[in-house]
């Protein structure tokens, strides 16, 4: 019997998963899998549908390049299933799943969500009843969700306050440079970037 969206939303991809290859887990597992919240008792959850994987030892694009341990950066460094949430720009949260064994820092940025619970609540947070607007970038499903560096960076999601329910079936997919990071040099043209084929749930084309 096929699982409703409600009982998906109940389970959590193993933590073993998390130190998969990150490419290999960003692409098989994470796209189509749910990110949830459950902030001041609501549920909050959207569909992952773009992210970028970040690579701690090589990729100059990445907050740990080269593997370098900070206060930081620190949370990247833990072994994968955690949240690393930064703050940037003195206005946006940017959620991110470490996804590496211990001592190493491979994180994916979660880029945008496809709405699928909680939706009234998001649309309170964001002051904004666009459904199309509410999660289609990663400051803004932060908000949505009620995610913050403050609150949440380092969490484990496998528990009950952020976590990530698995996906119920593999999803084609685009592979793209990613965004924002001219600044990488050799890697800003990485196609680490990757985007459900066909949704209308993206930050950008």
């Amino acid at each position: 019997m096929n699982k409703t969206l409600p009982d998906i939303l109940q389970c959590r991809i193993p933590p073993e998963n998390y130190c998969r290859d990150p490419f290999a887990f960003a692409k098989e597992e994470l796209l189509g899998a749910y990110l949830c919240s459950n902030i001041g008792g609501i549920l909050t959850a959207g569909k992952i549908t773009e992210l970028e994987v970040y690579i701690g030892s090589c990729d100059k694009a990445c907050h740990a390049y080269p593997n370098k341990l900070t206060k930081r950066t620190a949370t990247m460094f833990r072994k994968g299933g955690c949240a690393y949430v930064f703050f940037v720009y003195g206005m946006y949260n940017q959620f991110n799943v470490v996804v590496s064994p211990e001592g190493e820092a491979n994180a994916i940025l979660i880029r945008s969500l496809e709405p699928v619970a909680g939706i009234e609540e998001m649309k309170k947070r964001r002051k904004n009843d666009d459904l199309h607007n509410l999660t289609t970038g990663p400051g803004k499903l932060c908000q949505a969700l009620g995610i913050t560096a403050k609150d949440h960076d380092g969490t484990d999601l496998s528990g009950r306050l952020l976590w990530l329910a698995p996906n119920d079936k593999k999803y084609e997919f685009e592979a793209t440079a990613r965004i924002g990071i001219d600044y990488a040099k050799d890697y800003k043209d990485k196609p680490w970037r990757f985007y459900i084929k066909g949704s209308s749930f993206i930050s950008r084309k």
